[in-house]
């Protein structure tokens, strides 16, 4: 654990979920390039912190069955302490990021990213990765897709659920 002195080093791990195919599908299904389907999730205190639809979950960076991350985003420092993170976690647990929340377009992993990037840096994720439901939805096989699409959760295998306690598990 780190100390409770700041600053603290904010990290954003990108993962692409097609493992490429998203880059090399995406012309022909959805008639424009997409880079891939982003997974994020926010590195902080020596901890992976992500949102799916088992709600928010943590493990060591690099803990999940994703492996490592395609990319890194430096997203700077934080002042804020664990013990104040932590808490702040618990309670975005019970309002707006339980499981039951969960939407692949709507309110998802990178939702989640966005909103602790600002809390703990004032700065957002990247837009290549915030933008990427709309512009999915905006091709006719996007909206022929959605019914089915919403209907999926996605839960990164690994890590301890945040929603039923004030901390990992």
């Amino acid at each position: 654990m780190e100390s409770a002195q700041g600053p603290h080093s904010v990290r954003l791990y990108v993962y692409d979920l097609s493992r490429g195919l998203a880059r090399r599908l995406s012309p022909v299904m959805l008639g424009k390039q997409l880079e891939g389907i982003w997974h994020t999730s926010i590195i902080v205190f020596d901890e992976e912190f992500f949102y799916g639809g088992g709600g928010i979950t943590s493990c060591p960076p690099g803990g999940t069955l994703l492996g490592h991350p395609d990319t890194v985003v430096d997203l700077g420092n934080t002042e804020v302490t664990e013990e104040i993170f932590l808490e702040y976690l618990s309670s975005l647990g019970e309002s707006g990021f339980s499981g039951e929340s969960y939407n692949l377009f709507d309110h998802n992993c990178n939702t989640f990213s966005n909103e602790v990037a600002q809390f703990l840096t004032g700065r957002k994720i990247p837009s290549y990765i915030t933008e990427l439901p709309s512009e999915v939805l905006s091709t006719p096989f996007g909206q022929a897709l959605r019914p089915f699409l919403d209907s999926i959760q996605i839960q990164p295998p690994g890590g301890n659920n945040f929603n039923r306690q004030s901390g990992p598990s």
